[in-house]
């Protein structure tokens, strides 16, 4: 499972908290992770688009501080999430290493309210530094050989996140012949569980977004296998859930950075997964924007 930043354990985050207090003058804060954790909540998370400077701005809007903002809420959730997904473009522009040192830091509330972190790649990432920099992400065998690719089992669906990243800061994306080999054994190996794919590209249609190059391929594999009831990405900065010809419901995550468009909403997605769909709940960046809180109901195909 390499695509992972594990919680905090407890005697480091004591351990760091006590050093960063005592340099700071400060009491250390309660322990997090008496929090109860929620099974079937989950976060999903794209397009964070993180520079090395904080400070650092794109078209108007500092994406740290809207990363912040989200960890902190997600932070002081009543109930944890079993796990939290950023899809990919965790970096603002070549996934340089400081990106992926700053990423690192505006998640650990995240961590350690005891969440783990499960991180895919996108366009505007660089493979080699996104491993150098998070060593916890290649402590683990690959299940395909130099992809981020991975089965994330949960209490009501499996997850299998996939990795589309072809050439850094090139726009479309490939997933290729090993990754959709994999999955198609992955989904073979586990029937009995909804499986809800996650790749950081869109579908790839006519006049749209350039998207994952071998979609036809993809959906090939995807379509027969009754199982799979979702594809998550994220990439085109929009927020909206459709459904494929065959009932796959397609969820297009909001960025957490900015938009392309004036009017669509940044935020995350609070989802709830349920044995027969899913609860998909909009956590906007601005909680003014008329999207927040919107609920948007799933029902699985059969």
């Amino acid at each position: 499972m390499p695509i992972y930043l594990p919680p905090l354990s407890r005697r480091r985050f004591l351990r760091e908290t006590l050093l960063a207090g005592a340099a700071l003058g400060l009491a250390p804060r309660g322990w997090t992770a008496e929090m109860s954790a929620d099974p079937d909540s989950w976060a999903l998370l794209a397009d964070t688009h993180i520079n090395g400077d904080r400070a650092a701005t794109s078209r108007g809007v500092n994406m740290a501080g809207n990363l912040t903002a989200v960890a902190r809420e997600l932070a002081g959730l009543p109930r944890r999430c079993a796990g939290v997904l950023i899809v990919g473009d965790c970096a603002q522009d070549s996934g340089q290493s400081p990106d992926y040192a700053t990423l690192r830091d505006l998640v650990r509330p995240i961590r350690e309210a005891q969440m783990p972190v499960h991180l895919a790649l996108g366009n505007h990432d660089n493979r080699e530094r996104f491993w150098a920099a998070l060593p916890e992400e290649n402590a683990a065998a690959h299940p395909v050989p130099n992809y981020q690719t991975a089965l994330l089992p949960a209490a009501r669906a499996n997850w299998f996140v996939l990795d589309s990243l072809e050439t850094t800061l090139a726009v479309p994306g490939l997933l290729g012949p090993a990754q959709l080999e994999w999955l198609a054994q992955a989904l073979d190996e586990n029937p009995d569980r909804p499986a809800i794919v996650v790749v950081h590209h869109n579908p790839d249609k006519p006049g749209g977004v350039p998207g994952v190059k071998d979609t036809a391929e993809l959906f090939k594999v995807i379509r027969p296998r009754r199982q799979v009831k979702a594809y998550v990405f994220g990439h085109t900065h929009d927020w909206q859930v459709t459904q494929d010809e065959s009932g796959i419901h397609l969820i297009n995550l909001p960025p957490v950075a900015y938009v392309f468009a004036r009017g669509k909403p940044s935020g995350w997605i609070h989802a709830t997964l349920r044995d027969d769909g899913a609860r998909l709940e909009m956590r906007c960046i601005d909680p003014a924007h008329p999207t927040h809180g919107q609920v948007t109901a799933l029902a699985w195909r059969t």
